[in-house]
Protein backbone atom coordinates (compact mmCIF):
# COMPACT_ATOMS: atom_id res chain seq x y z
CA UNK A 1 0.00 0.00 0.00
CA UNK A 2 1.46 3.32 -1.04
CA UNK A 3 1.93 6.21 1.34
CA UNK A 4 -1.06 8.54 1.78
CA UNK A 5 -1.04 11.72 -0.26
CA UNK A 6 -1.07 15.17 1.42
CA UNK A 7 -4.71 15.57 0.39
CA UNK A 8 -5.66 12.36 2.21
CA UNK A 9 -3.67 13.58 5.23
CA UNK A 10 -5.63 16.82 5.26
CA UNK A 11 -8.95 14.93 5.09
CA UNK A 12 -7.95 12.86 8.10
CA UNK A 13 -6.92 15.98 10.04
CA UNK A 14 -10.14 17.71 9.04
CA UNK A 15 -12.13 14.88 10.62
CA UNK A 16 -10.54 15.61 14.01
CA UNK A 17 -12.45 18.90 14.33
CA UNK A 18 -15.87 17.20 14.07
CA UNK A 19 -15.05 13.95 15.85
CA UNK A 20 -16.56 13.15 19.23
CA UNK A 21 -14.44 13.47 22.34
CA UNK A 22 -13.72 15.81 25.21
CA UNK A 23 -10.00 16.15 24.39
CA UNK A 24 -7.82 16.21 21.31
CA UNK A 25 -6.47 12.73 22.15
CA UNK A 26 -9.97 11.33 22.43
CA UNK A 27 -10.97 12.84 19.09
CA UNK A 28 -7.83 11.46 17.43
CA UNK A 29 -8.59 7.99 18.79
CA UNK A 30 -12.11 8.20 17.38
CA UNK A 31 -10.77 9.27 13.99
CA UNK A 32 -8.43 6.26 14.01
CA UNK A 33 -11.55 4.06 13.98
CA UNK A 34 -12.86 5.74 10.82
CA UNK A 35 -12.24 4.59 7.24
CA UNK A 36 -11.14 7.02 4.49
CA UNK A 37 -11.16 6.45 0.74
CA UNK A 38 -7.98 7.43 -1.11
CA UNK A 39 -7.68 8.74 -4.69
CA UNK A 40 -7.68 5.19 -6.10
CA UNK A 41 -10.90 4.22 -4.32
CA UNK A 42 -9.25 2.03 -1.68
CA UNK A 43 -10.41 2.27 1.97
CA UNK A 44 -7.65 3.37 4.34
CA UNK A 45 -7.38 3.42 8.14
CA UNK A 46 -4.58 4.86 10.24
CA UNK A 47 -3.46 4.29 13.81
CA UNK A 48 -4.05 7.01 16.36
CA UNK A 49 -0.28 7.41 16.81
CA UNK A 50 0.16 8.14 13.09
CA UNK A 51 -2.68 10.67 13.13
CA UNK A 52 -1.23 12.31 16.23
CA UNK A 53 2.14 12.68 14.47
CA UNK A 54 0.49 14.31 11.45
CA UNK A 55 -1.46 16.65 13.74
CA UNK A 56 1.63 17.71 15.67
CA UNK A 57 3.59 18.43 12.49
CA UNK A 58 0.73 20.41 11.03
CA UNK A 59 0.35 22.56 14.14
CA UNK A 60 4.07 23.18 14.44
CA UNK A 61 5.22 23.60 10.84
CA UNK A 62 2.19 23.97 8.58
CA UNK A 63 0.79 22.11 5.62
CA UNK A 64 4.08 21.89 3.64
CA UNK A 65 5.62 19.33 5.99
CA UNK A 66 2.63 17.06 6.42
CA UNK A 67 4.44 14.17 4.78
CA UNK A 68 7.09 12.12 6.54
CA UNK A 69 10.64 13.22 5.95
CA UNK A 70 12.71 10.20 4.89
CA UNK A 71 16.36 10.40 3.95
CA UNK A 72 16.93 12.97 1.24
CA UNK A 73 18.99 10.50 -0.80
CA UNK A 74 16.50 7.64 -0.56
CA UNK A 75 16.18 5.92 -3.94
CA UNK A 76 18.95 8.07 -5.44
CA UNK A 77 22.61 7.64 -6.05
CA UNK A 78 24.52 9.67 -3.50
CA UNK A 79 27.16 11.08 -5.86
CA UNK A 80 25.41 11.35 -9.26
CA UNK A 81 21.94 12.82 -9.59
CA UNK A 82 19.42 11.47 -12.03
CA UNK A 83 19.58 14.70 -14.03
CA UNK A 84 23.37 14.42 -14.40
CA UNK A 85 23.04 10.80 -15.52
CA UNK A 86 20.40 11.74 -18.08
CA UNK A 87 22.56 14.53 -19.53
CA UNK A 88 25.57 12.20 -19.77
CA UNK A 89 23.60 9.47 -21.57
CA UNK A 90 22.08 11.97 -24.01
CA UNK A 91 25.53 13.36 -24.78
CA UNK A 92 27.03 9.98 -25.75
CA UNK A 93 24.01 8.43 -27.47
CA UNK A 94 24.93 9.86 -30.93
CA UNK A 95 28.45 8.44 -30.56
CA UNK A 96 27.20 4.95 -29.67
CA UNK A 97 25.58 4.47 -33.11
CA UNK A 98 28.80 5.05 -35.07
CA UNK A 99 29.62 1.92 -37.09
CA UNK A 100 26.69 0.02 -35.58
CA UNK A 101 23.08 -0.58 -36.43
CA UNK A 102 20.40 1.83 -35.34
CA UNK A 103 19.23 -0.45 -32.53
CA UNK A 104 19.45 0.20 -28.82
CA UNK A 105 23.10 0.51 -27.75
CA UNK A 106 24.55 -1.63 -25.02
CA UNK A 107 24.71 -0.08 -21.59
CA UNK A 108 28.33 -1.19 -21.18
CA UNK A 109 29.30 0.85 -24.24
CA UNK A 110 27.41 3.90 -22.98
CA UNK A 111 29.14 3.64 -19.62
CA UNK A 112 32.57 3.41 -21.27
CA UNK A 113 31.86 6.45 -23.45
CA UNK A 114 30.68 8.48 -20.43
CA UNK A 115 33.92 7.67 -18.62
CA UNK A 116 36.12 8.42 -21.67
CA UNK A 117 34.43 11.79 -22.31
CA UNK A 118 34.79 12.81 -18.68
CA UNK A 119 31.03 13.07 -18.18
CA UNK A 120 31.11 10.54 -15.34
CA UNK A 121 33.81 9.31 -12.98
CA UNK A 122 34.26 5.68 -12.01
CA UNK A 123 34.38 6.63 -8.34
CA UNK A 124 30.99 8.38 -8.67
CA UNK A 125 28.98 5.54 -10.16
CA UNK A 126 29.81 1.86 -10.66
CA UNK A 127 28.94 -0.06 -13.86
CA UNK A 128 26.23 -2.08 -12.11
CA UNK A 129 24.68 1.06 -10.64
CA UNK A 130 24.78 2.74 -14.06
CA UNK A 131 23.00 -0.21 -15.67
CA UNK A 132 20.38 -0.38 -12.93
CA UNK A 133 19.55 3.34 -13.09
CA UNK A 134 19.36 3.31 -16.89
CA UNK A 135 16.80 0.51 -16.68
CA UNK A 136 14.81 2.09 -13.84
CA UNK A 137 14.63 5.52 -15.46
CA UNK A 138 14.08 4.08 -18.97
CA UNK A 139 16.74 6.39 -20.35
CA UNK A 140 17.15 4.39 -23.57
CA UNK A 141 13.45 4.48 -24.45
CA UNK A 142 11.59 7.22 -26.24
CA UNK A 143 9.11 9.20 -24.22
CA UNK A 144 6.13 7.59 -25.93
CA UNK A 145 7.49 4.10 -25.19
CA UNK A 146 7.98 4.57 -21.44
CA UNK A 147 5.73 2.36 -19.33
CA UNK A 148 4.11 2.84 -15.99
CA UNK A 149 2.94 6.40 -16.63
CA UNK A 150 -0.73 6.86 -16.22
CA UNK A 151 -2.16 9.36 -18.67
CA UNK A 152 -5.55 10.75 -17.71
CA UNK A 153 -7.05 14.11 -18.56
CA UNK A 154 -7.60 15.93 -15.27
CA UNK A 155 -8.44 19.39 -13.97
CA UNK A 156 -8.66 20.83 -10.49
CA UNK A 157 -12.17 21.85 -9.41
CA UNK A 158 -11.26 25.35 -8.23
CA UNK A 159 -8.93 28.14 -9.24
CA UNK A 160 -5.62 28.27 -7.35
CA UNK A 161 -5.87 24.62 -6.32
CA UNK A 162 -2.80 23.97 -8.46
CA UNK A 163 -0.39 26.00 -10.55
CA UNK A 164 1.98 24.60 -13.16
CA UNK A 165 5.29 26.35 -13.85
CA UNK A 166 8.06 25.91 -16.38
CA UNK A 167 10.68 27.75 -18.46
CA UNK A 168 10.62 28.41 -22.22
CA UNK A 169 13.59 29.41 -24.36
CA UNK A 170 12.69 32.74 -25.98
CA UNK A 171 14.08 35.03 -28.69
CA UNK A 172 17.43 36.83 -28.75
CA UNK A 173 17.41 40.39 -27.41
CA UNK A 174 19.99 43.13 -27.64
CA UNK A 175 22.14 43.84 -24.59
CA UNK A 176 25.27 45.98 -24.07
CA UNK A 177 27.27 42.74 -24.29
CA UNK A 178 25.63 41.58 -27.51
CA UNK A 179 22.62 39.38 -28.35
CA UNK A 180 21.44 37.14 -25.51
CA UNK A 181 18.68 34.55 -25.62
CA UNK A 182 15.88 35.33 -23.17
CA UNK A 183 14.09 32.81 -20.96
CA UNK A 184 10.37 32.92 -20.15
CA UNK A 185 9.20 31.75 -16.70
CA UNK A 186 5.42 31.32 -16.60
CA UNK A 187 2.76 30.09 -14.14
CA UNK A 188 -0.54 28.59 -15.34
CA UNK A 189 -3.58 27.93 -13.15
CA UNK A 190 -4.79 24.37 -13.65
CA UNK A 191 -8.54 24.95 -13.31
CA UNK A 192 -8.96 28.23 -15.23
CA UNK A 193 -5.89 28.14 -17.55
CA UNK A 194 -5.16 31.73 -16.52
CA UNK A 195 -1.58 32.83 -17.03
CA UNK A 196 -0.96 33.97 -13.47
CA UNK A 197 2.30 35.62 -14.46
CA UNK A 198 4.93 35.34 -17.14
CA UNK A 199 8.19 37.23 -17.50
CA UNK A 200 11.28 37.07 -19.69
CA UNK A 201 14.72 37.11 -18.08
CA UNK A 202 18.25 37.11 -19.38
CA UNK A 203 19.39 34.64 -16.73
CA UNK A 204 17.57 31.53 -15.60
CA UNK A 205 18.48 31.16 -11.94
CA UNK A 206 16.95 31.07 -8.49
CA UNK A 207 16.83 34.88 -8.18
CA UNK A 208 14.78 35.30 -11.37
CA UNK A 209 12.43 32.49 -10.32
CA UNK A 210 11.83 34.17 -6.95
CA UNK A 211 11.11 37.49 -8.69
CA UNK A 212 8.54 35.91 -11.02
CA UNK A 213 6.97 33.84 -8.21
CA UNK A 214 6.62 36.95 -6.05
CA UNK A 215 4.85 38.79 -8.87
CA UNK A 216 2.51 35.83 -9.46
CA UNK A 217 1.53 35.65 -5.79
CA UNK A 218 0.72 39.35 -5.65
CA UNK A 219 -1.29 39.25 -8.89
CA UNK A 220 -3.33 36.05 -8.55
CA UNK A 221 -3.08 34.98 -4.91
CA UNK A 222 -1.38 31.98 -3.30
CA UNK A 223 -2.07 28.51 -4.78
CA UNK A 224 -2.57 25.43 -2.66
CA UNK A 225 0.07 23.54 -4.67
CA UNK A 226 2.73 24.25 -7.28
CA UNK A 227 3.82 21.64 -9.85
CA UNK A 228 7.30 22.09 -11.34
CA UNK A 229 9.98 19.96 -12.98
CA UNK A 230 13.30 18.78 -11.56
CA UNK A 231 15.45 21.63 -12.85
CA UNK A 232 18.04 23.06 -10.50
CA UNK A 233 16.16 26.34 -9.92
CA UNK A 234 12.92 24.50 -9.11
CA UNK A 235 14.60 22.28 -6.51
CA UNK A 236 16.60 25.03 -4.81
CA UNK A 237 16.35 25.65 -1.10
CA UNK A 238 15.01 29.18 -1.60
CA UNK A 239 11.93 28.00 -3.52
CA UNK A 240 11.18 25.33 -0.92
CA UNK A 241 11.46 27.96 1.82
CA UNK A 242 9.18 30.44 0.04
CA UNK A 243 6.49 27.80 -0.55
CA UNK A 244 6.72 26.66 3.07
CA UNK A 245 6.27 30.21 4.39
CA UNK A 246 3.11 30.90 2.38
CA UNK A 247 1.59 27.43 2.84
CA UNK A 248 1.96 26.12 -0.73
CA UNK A 249 2.72 22.46 -1.42
CA UNK A 250 5.64 22.06 -3.82
CA UNK A 251 5.36 19.06 -6.18
CA UNK A 252 7.95 17.88 -8.71
CA UNK A 253 7.00 16.04 -11.87
CA UNK A 254 8.66 12.66 -12.54
CA UNK A 255 11.96 12.71 -14.40
CA UNK A 256 11.61 12.95 -18.19
CA UNK A 257 7.86 13.38 -17.89
CA UNK A 258 7.11 16.76 -19.38
CA UNK A 259 3.55 15.65 -20.18
CA UNK A 260 2.79 15.71 -16.44
CA UNK A 261 2.73 19.51 -16.78
CA UNK A 262 0.55 19.42 -19.88
CA UNK A 263 -1.25 22.72 -19.36
CA UNK A 264 1.86 24.88 -19.09
CA UNK A 265 3.39 22.99 -22.03
CA UNK A 266 0.25 23.73 -24.05
CA UNK A 267 0.50 27.38 -23.06
CA UNK A 268 4.09 27.49 -24.31
CA UNK A 269 2.91 26.06 -27.63
CA UNK A 270 0.41 28.93 -27.86
CA UNK A 271 3.22 31.38 -27.09
CA UNK A 272 5.34 29.93 -29.91
CA UNK A 273 2.44 29.92 -32.37
CA UNK A 274 0.78 33.25 -31.58
CA UNK A 275 3.18 35.56 -29.75
CA UNK A 276 6.73 34.86 -30.92
CA UNK A 277 5.90 35.09 -34.69
CA UNK A 278 4.80 38.72 -34.18
CA UNK A 279 6.99 41.66 -35.04
CA UNK A 280 8.50 42.24 -31.62
CA UNK A 281 10.69 44.99 -30.27
CA UNK A 282 13.80 43.07 -29.21
CA UNK A 283 15.90 46.11 -28.42
CA UNK A 284 15.57 45.53 -24.67
CA UNK A 285 14.16 43.10 -22.14
CA UNK A 286 11.68 45.71 -20.87
CA UNK A 287 10.17 46.16 -24.36
CA UNK A 288 9.75 42.40 -24.79
CA UNK A 289 8.04 42.04 -21.40
CA UNK A 290 5.68 44.93 -22.12
CA UNK A 291 4.60 43.27 -25.36
CA UNK A 292 4.19 39.89 -23.66
CA UNK A 293 2.10 41.29 -20.78
CA UNK A 294 -0.18 43.08 -23.25
CA UNK A 295 -0.65 39.88 -25.28
CA UNK A 296 -1.39 37.79 -22.16
CA UNK A 297 -3.97 40.14 -20.65
CA UNK A 298 -5.64 41.36 -23.84
CA UNK A 299 -5.58 38.17 -25.91
CA UNK A 300 -4.78 34.93 -24.10
CA UNK A 301 -6.54 35.52 -20.75
CA UNK A 302 -9.44 37.43 -22.31
CA UNK A 303 -10.30 35.15 -25.24
CA UNK A 304 -12.76 32.27 -25.08
CA UNK A 305 -11.10 28.95 -24.27
CA UNK A 306 -12.18 25.97 -26.35
CA UNK A 307 -12.31 23.59 -23.37
CA UNK A 308 -13.75 25.96 -20.77
CA UNK A 309 -16.38 27.58 -22.97
CA UNK A 310 -15.43 30.95 -21.48
CA UNK A 311 -12.32 33.06 -21.12
CA UNK A 312 -9.72 32.06 -18.53
CA UNK A 313 -10.34 35.32 -16.63
CA UNK A 314 -14.08 34.59 -16.42
CA UNK A 315 -13.41 31.07 -15.15
CA UNK A 316 -10.92 32.41 -12.60
CA UNK A 317 -13.45 35.00 -11.39
CA UNK A 318 -15.99 32.27 -10.54
CA UNK A 319 -13.79 31.21 -7.63
CA UNK A 320 -12.80 34.69 -6.51
CA UNK A 321 -14.23 34.13 -3.02
CA UNK A 322 -11.91 31.14 -2.57
CA UNK A 323 -8.72 32.93 -3.63
CA UNK A 324 -6.22 33.39 -0.79
CA UNK A 325 -4.12 36.53 -1.16
CA UNK A 326 -1.14 37.57 0.89
CA UNK A 327 -2.42 39.67 3.81
CA UNK A 328 -1.47 43.36 3.76
CA UNK A 329 1.77 43.53 5.70
CA UNK A 330 4.89 45.63 5.50
CA UNK A 331 7.03 42.51 5.98
CA UNK A 332 5.54 40.51 3.09
CA UNK A 333 8.68 40.97 1.00
CA UNK A 334 10.61 39.04 3.64
CA UNK A 335 8.67 35.93 2.60
CA UNK A 336 10.79 35.86 -0.56
CA UNK A 337 14.18 36.43 1.09
CA UNK A 338 16.86 33.78 1.29
CA UNK A 339 17.39 32.32 4.74
CA UNK A 340 20.47 31.02 6.53
CA UNK A 341 21.15 29.94 10.08
CA UNK A 342 23.75 31.77 12.16
CA UNK A 343 25.17 31.47 15.67
CA UNK A 344 25.13 34.63 17.78
CA UNK A 345 28.36 35.18 19.64
CA UNK A 346 28.66 36.22 23.28
CA UNK A 347 28.90 39.89 22.24
CA UNK A 348 25.51 39.60 20.47
CA UNK A 349 27.03 39.73 16.96
CA UNK A 350 27.08 37.34 14.01
CA UNK A 351 28.74 37.18 10.60
CA UNK A 352 26.98 37.11 7.24
CA UNK A 353 28.67 37.40 3.85
CA UNK A 354 31.95 38.67 5.31
CA UNK A 355 30.19 41.39 7.31
CA UNK A 356 29.59 41.59 11.05
CA UNK A 357 26.10 42.40 12.30
CA UNK A 358 24.55 43.10 15.68
CA UNK A 359 21.37 41.26 16.58
CA UNK A 360 18.36 43.51 17.29
CA UNK A 361 17.64 41.69 20.55
CA UNK A 362 19.89 40.22 23.25
CA UNK A 363 20.39 36.72 21.83
CA UNK A 364 23.90 35.58 22.81
CA UNK A 365 24.88 31.91 22.27
CA UNK A 366 21.71 31.21 20.32
CA UNK A 367 21.04 29.99 16.79
CA UNK A 368 19.01 32.43 14.75
CA UNK A 369 17.64 32.55 11.22
CA UNK A 370 18.58 35.53 9.08
CA UNK A 371 16.69 36.51 5.93
CA UNK A 372 18.24 38.62 3.19
CA UNK A 373 18.18 39.25 -0.55
CA UNK A 374 20.78 36.96 -2.04
CA UNK A 375 21.10 39.16 -5.13
CA UNK A 376 21.89 42.26 -3.02
CA UNK A 377 25.61 42.12 -2.14
CA UNK A 378 25.71 45.52 -0.42
CA UNK A 379 26.66 45.11 3.29
CA UNK A 380 24.08 47.77 4.10
CA UNK A 381 21.25 45.74 2.57
CA UNK A 382 18.45 44.76 4.97
CA UNK A 383 19.09 41.67 7.10
CA UNK A 384 16.14 40.45 9.16
CA UNK A 385 16.62 38.27 12.24
CA UNK A 386 14.16 35.53 13.23
CA UNK A 387 14.34 33.42 16.37
CA UNK A 388 12.08 30.38 16.77
CA UNK A 389 9.96 31.58 13.83
CA UNK A 390 9.39 34.95 15.51
CA UNK A 391 10.55 38.15 13.86
CA UNK A 392 13.10 39.94 16.03
CA UNK A 393 13.71 42.88 13.69
CA UNK A 394 16.41 44.14 11.35
CA UNK A 395 20.07 43.66 12.24
CA UNK A 396 22.57 46.48 11.85
CA UNK A 397 26.23 46.59 10.99
CA UNK A 398 28.45 46.68 14.05
CA UNK A 399 29.83 50.10 14.90
CA UNK A 400 32.76 49.37 17.19
CA UNK A 401 33.45 53.03 17.96
CA UNK A 402 29.86 53.73 18.95
CA UNK A 403 29.77 50.62 21.12
CA UNK A 404 32.87 51.83 22.97
CA UNK A 405 30.93 54.75 24.43
CA UNK A 406 28.88 54.22 27.52
CA UNK A 407 25.17 54.64 26.92
CA UNK A 408 24.03 58.05 28.03
CA UNK A 409 21.23 58.09 30.63
CA UNK A 410 18.01 59.51 29.34
CA UNK A 411 17.64 63.24 29.85
CA UNK A 412 15.12 64.18 32.55
CA UNK A 413 11.81 65.30 31.22
CA UNK A 414 11.32 69.07 31.20
CA UNK A 415 8.68 70.28 33.69
CA UNK A 416 5.45 71.44 32.14
CA UNK A 417 5.15 75.22 31.74
CA UNK A 418 3.36 77.04 34.56
CA UNK A 419 -0.17 77.92 33.74
CA UNK A 420 -1.16 81.57 33.54
CA UNK A 421 -3.92 82.10 36.11
CA UNK A 422 -5.47 84.66 33.88
CA UNK A 423 -5.77 82.19 31.08
CA UNK A 424 -6.90 79.25 33.21
CA UNK A 425 -9.74 81.25 34.83
CA UNK A 426 -12.71 81.11 32.48
CA UNK A 427 -14.08 84.35 33.95
CA UNK A 428 -10.94 86.20 32.87
CA UNK A 429 -11.17 84.93 29.27
CA UNK A 430 -14.44 86.73 28.55
CA UNK A 431 -14.37 90.49 28.05
CA UNK A 432 -16.73 92.47 30.24
CA UNK A 433 -19.84 93.73 28.59
CA UNK A 434 -19.80 97.35 27.62
CA UNK A 435 -21.98 99.52 29.85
Amino acid sequence: MKNPTPYLNMRVLGAIETAEGDSIIARIRNVSQMSFTDEDGHPRRFTWKTIQTWYSRFKKHGVTVMESTPRSDRGKTRKVTHEELLEAVRAVLPLSHTGRDAGTPKKAMLYRLCIEKGLLVRSQIAPNTFSRLVNELELLKKDDQCEGRRRLAFAKPYANDLWQADTLVGPYIQTPNGPVQARLIAFIDDASRVCCHGEFFINENTDTLVVSLRAAYYKRGVPSALLVDNGSIYTSREIIQVCARVGCLLHHAPLRDGAAKGKVERFFRTVRDQFLPRTLDLSSLEALNRAFNHWVEEHYNAQKHSILGMSPLERFALDRSRIRFLPPNETNDELFFAEDERHVRADNTFFLRAARYEAPRHLPDRKIQVRFRRSDKDPGAPVIVYYKNERMGPARLVNLVANDRKPQPPAPAAPPPAEDPCVSDPQMQKPEALS
